[in-house]
C-alpha cells in the first residue's frame, strides 16, 4: 500500500450495526454489504473517519450520545478508526431510501422499469426528492464538513448512488477540497435519465461533477457516463481523456473493477463453520448442482433464471432425479412494494418448476430464503454450475468470489451485462439475461462440458481474480486522488 492518507469515507452503510443482546448489553457486529467489505482495508491502512447513516435503533442511541460527534472504532483486525452516525430525520429518511433511492435511482440504473407503465412522476416523488434525498444528502455534507474543520487535509471519498447531490453541497462550502466519487451501479444511457424531469435529472449530474475524481466498475459504465454529462448538462467531454468540464470543475471519470480478498476467502472456505456447511451439502447433493446466490432483488433476474431451469429439466428428461438446482437468496428491501411483489414472483416461480418435475426423493429446485454467508460460502465450493443471470449489474461480485474457492471444477454462466462479464468473459458461457432458452441451453453445455476445459476455464478466473484483489482495487483510487492533488497543488499523504 503507498503512505498513509487522511480520509473521510462517506456510505449510507455503516461498516459496524449496533444492537442489544439478550442480557441487554451493546454489541457491535459488523456491517453488511459488498461496500463494507471492499473498504475494510482502507481502515487497516489509513487515518480513516467513516461517515454513515444510523440506521438501527441502537444506531441512533449511539449517535445521540456522541452528540452530532465521531466515536472510536475498532476493526476486526484491531484497526482503529473514527465513525460519525448521522441522525436523520425518519421521515425524510423513508423518502430518501424507499422512495428515490431504491425504487427510482436504482431502477433507473438497472433498466428495470417498463416505460408503458411505470414509473408515474408525481407530486409525491417531486417532495421525496426535496424532503427525503436532498434533505438526507445535506446532512451528510453538514457532517462531512464539520470533519473538514477538523481535518481540512483529509480527502472525501463518496460511495453510490444514495449521495449523488452531496458532494456539491461540500464543494460549495469547501472549495479545495478534494472529492472522489465511486458509482458502484451501472450508468444508464442518458436516454433513461429522462424519464426523470429535468431539475432532477441536471441535480443528479451536477452533484456528480462537483467531484475531482468519478468512478465505475467497468469502461461500460464509464462511457455511459460521459456521453449522459454531454446530453445532460452540455458538459465538455474528453472522451479519450476520461475529463469533463463543467462549472468551472474538472473532473476525472475512470473504471476500476472492485474485487475480492483471496485470503480472507481461503481462510474462509476452510473454517470449520463452512467445513460443517458443506458436509451436510455434499450428504444431500445429487450428481450435479447448479447454483445461483443472490439478493431476491428485480435486477438479479432470479424468475427468468428459474424459467430457464425449467426450460432444461423439460428437454433433458434424462437428467431428471441427476441435478438440482440451489437457490440461496437473501430477502432484500422488503419494505418497499415493488421488492415484496419480487419475492412472491420467485417463490411462485419455484413452485412451478417442482410441481412440474418433483419426483419421490428428488427436489429439482431448492431454495432459501435468508442471509446465510457460511451456507453461501460452502455452496461455491460445491457448485458444478454457477448462473449470474442479472438483467444488469455494476459488478457482481459473486461471479468472483465463488469459482475462486470451488472445488469442483465449476463453470460459470455470466449474463453479458454484468459488470464481470468485462473481465470473465471469455472464460465464462455468456448468456443473454432476457433469452430463457439461451440460458437453458448454457446450462446443459456447462455440465456436459469436457473435464479438462472445465478445468481451464475455472483456473484461469481464479488466476485472474488472484491478480486483481482488492488492493489493486483500492490502490488504483488512491493514485487517483494523488493525481487530483496534484493538478490542486496539495498533498494527501499524512
Amino acid at each position: 500500500m503507498p503512505s498513509r492518507r487522511k480520509l473521510i469515507v462517506v456510505s449510507n452503510r455503516a461498516p459496524v450495526a449496533f444492537s442489544r443482546d439478550a442480557g441487554g448489553e451493546r454489541v457491535a457486529s459488523r456491517g453488511g454489504g459488498g461496500l463494507v467489505t471492499g473498504l475494510r482495508s482502507l481502515v487497516s491502512h489509513h487515518d480513516v473517519t467513516w461517515i454513515a447513516s444510523a440506521m438501527s435503533d441502537e444506531d441512533r442511541v449511539v449517535a445521540e450520545e456522541a452528540g452530532g460527534e465521531a466515536i472510536e472504532e475498532t476493526a476486526g483486525d484491531g484497526s482503529p478508526y473514527r465513525l460519525h452516525l448521522v441522525l436523520h430525520d425518519p421521515s425524510a429518511y423513508d423518502r430518501y431510501y424507499n422512495v428515490v433511492a431504491n425504487p427510482v435511482l436504482w431502477f433507473i440504473q438497472h433498466y428495470l422499469w417498463g416505460l408503458s407503465s411505470s414509473p408515474d412522476v408525481d407530486q409525491g416523488l417531486h417532495n421525496a426528492w426535496s424532503e427525503g434525498y436532498v434533505a438526507v444528502n445535506r446532512s451528510f455534507a453538514e457532517a462531512i464538513l464539520a470533519e473538514l474543520e477538523r481535518e481540512p487535509d483529509a480527502a472525501v471519498f463518496f460511495h453510490d448512488y444514495h449521495l449523488y447531490v452531496a458532494p456539491r453541497m461540500v464543494r460549495e462550502r469547501a472549495p479545495n477540497t478534494t472529492l472522489a466519487h465511486f458509482v458502484h451501479v451501472p450508468w444508464a444511457m442518458s436516454e433513461y435519465w429522462r424519464v426523470l424531469p429535468e431539475p432532477i435529472r441536471r441535480a443528479v449530474h451536477e452533484g456528480i461533477l462537483a467531484n475531482d475524481v468519478v468512478s465505475f466498475h467497468t469502461p461500460r459504465w464509464r462511457r455511459n457516463f460521459l456521453r449522459s454529462c454531454e446530453d445532460v448538462l452540455d458538459a465538455e467531454v474528453d472522451h479519450d481523456a476520461g475529463d469533463v468540464r463543467y462549472g468551472g470543475q474538472l473532473t476525472a471519470v475512470r473504471a476500476h473493477a472492485i474485487s475480492v480478498d483471496p485470503e480472507e476467502f481461503d481462510t474462509l472456505a476452510e473454517s470449520p463453520e463452512v467445513r460443517a456447511e458443506e458436509s451436510a451439502l455434499v450428504e444431500d447433493r445429487p450428481e450435479f448442482l447448479v447454483l445461483r446466490v443472490d439478493r431476491t432483488d428485480p435486477s438479479k433476474n432470479v424468475v427468468r433464471g428459474f424459467r430457464a431451469y425449467e426450460l432444461y429439466l423439460e428437454a433433458h428428461p434424462e437428467m431428471h432425479g441427476r441435478v438440482q438446482m440451489l437457490a440461496l437468496l437473501d430477502p432484500s428491501r422488503q419494505d418497499i412494494p415493488e421488492y415484496a411483489e419480487y419475492l412472491g414472483a420467485i417463490q411462485r416461480a419455484a413452485r412451478v418448476v417442482n410441481d412440474r418435475f418433483q419426483q419421490e426423493g428428488w427436489l429439482p429446485l431448492a431454495f432459501e430464503i435468508q442471509d446465510d454467508f457460511i451456507q453461501a460460502v460452502a455452496a461455491y465450493k460445491q457448485f458444478d454450475v454457477l448462473l449470474v443471470n442479472a438483467i444488469f449489474d455494476g459488478m457482481n461480485l459473486i461471479a468472483k468470489e465463488a469459482p475462486l474457492v470451488n472445488t469442483r471444477d465449476g463453470v460459470l454462466i455470466l449474463s453479458e451485462n454484468a459488470g464481470a462479464h468485462e473481465e470473465l468473459g471469455e472464460w465464462a458461457l455468456t448468456v443473454n439475461p432476457f433469452d430463457v432458452a439461451g440460458q437453458a441451453e448454457a446450462i446443459h453445455e456447462a455440465i456436459t462440458m469436457a473435464p479438462g476445459e472445465r478445468r481451464e476455464r475455472l483456473h484461469a478466473i481464479k488466476r485472474h481474480v488472484r491478480e486483481h484483489d482488492i488492493g489493486s482495487w483500492i490502490e488504483a483510487q488512491l493514485q487517483d486522488l494523488d493525481e487530483a492533488r496534484e493538478r490542486t497543488g496539495s498533498t494527501l499523504s499524512a
